[in-house]
């Protein structure tokens, strides 16, 4: 099993900064992981703090159990995808929300020790799933696919330039069943240039797919917005472009009066901002995470507040909320 010291959570101190964790606080983690940042927002929201934790891996439920149990009722983490975010909260009377935060793609444990296949720097089985409970596993994509589909696949999601190539090589040298034969027969048909391995954006692309984690993303965001409270936070953290890009025009969408075509006479959208952004550019890493942390180089933290409809931008008192989950009441403040 993989242990708690194996992940280092990515812009820790950013990323507590972004939701403007406080004591008394409601935050939701949607990607809990190993429990670094959970844990981060529930000593800084003590007392009082709670905080509802989502994953779809049932190893990193049960770690991340196992290290918030000194919290008590204060927390609780749910084998569920993000994509549920509504319903869950729902279910558990977890709302309005102080801050949510979405730490996107894998930990580091799951890299490194899952043995689903994530990474071609271990041979395991192509499987890819963040839950077993998932039907589609990155196998059947590679051998099952059509070599259109493979190829289409490769370069939506992985940015892929060979990706024609790197599909007919797929489909003429099934079956492929595992992690090297998959990085062997990619580096066959792209030649490596530098330190990026010339597998790494197929993995990447299989892994996307596996898991719908754009799709699962954009219902996640839509849904995040309505849960939130006055001045609410949402935070992001991103590891590649397609995440970010996501990230950054709904953001961007979402803190804009109006978004009809240019050139209308007249606004027709009748559409409202919800978010302010906080910052209008991403936030990255300091040298000094990135030489601790090398998984840390990719990330980019974007952030932005919920704003309703007559509210003023100064913190205003919000209603005092009871979660049927914790029996315990949260000042809203």
């Amino acid at each position: 099993m993989a242990t708690l010291t194996a992940h280092i959570p990515v812009l820790l101190k950013e990323s507590i900064e972004a939701l403007a964790v406080r004591p008394g606080g409601r935050y939701v983690d949607c990607t809990v992981g190993a429990g670094g940042h959970a844990e981060a927002i529930l000593r800084r929201s003590e007392p009082g703090g709670q905080l509802l934790g989502f994953d779809a891996d049932p190893v990193a439920v049960e770690l991340t159990q196992e290290r918030l149990k000194t919290f008590g009722a204060a927390s609780l983490i749910v084998n569920e995808n993000f994509s549920n975010l509504s319903r869950v909260c729902a279910e558990n009377a977890f709302t309005p929300l102080n801050g949510i935060l979405f730490d996107l793609g894998m930990s580091s444990m799951q890299l490194g020790e899952s043995g689903h296949g994530f990474s071609f720097q271990h041979d395991a089985p192509l499987d890819m799933r963040f839950s077993p409970d998932q039907k589609l596993s990155a196998s059947d994509i590679v051998n099952d696919f059509s070599e259109a589909e493979l190829a289409r696949m490769l370069y939506e999601y992985g940015e892929e330039s060979n990706s024609r190539q790197i599909a007919s090589a797929i489909v003429r040298s099934r079956p492929i069943y595992t992690t090297e034969q998959l990085a062997v027969l990619v580096e066959s048909v792209v030649p490596r240039h530098g330190r990026i391995h010339p597998a790494t954006k197929t993995f990447q692309a299989l892994r996307i797919a596996v898991n719908a984690e754009l799709e699962n993303l954009e219902k996640a965001l839509l849904q995040a917005i309505q849960l939130l409270g006055h001045e609410g936070r949402l935070v992001v953290i991103s590891y590649h472009s397609l995440e970010d890009r996501i990230v950054k025009n709904f953001m961007r969408r979402e803190a804009t009066e109006c978004i009809c075509p240019p050139g209308l006479p007249q606004c027709v959208c009748c559409h409202k901002s919800q978010l302010r952004l906080v910052s209008r550019h991403a936030i990255v890493p300091s040298l000094a995470e990135e030489k601790a942390n090398p998984r840390s180089r990719s990330a980019r933290l974007r952030v932005a507040e919920r704003i309703l409809s007559g509210k003023k931008s100064a913190r205003a008192k919000r209603p005092t909320g009871f979660g049927k989950l914790f029996g315990t009441s949260l000042n809203m403040n």
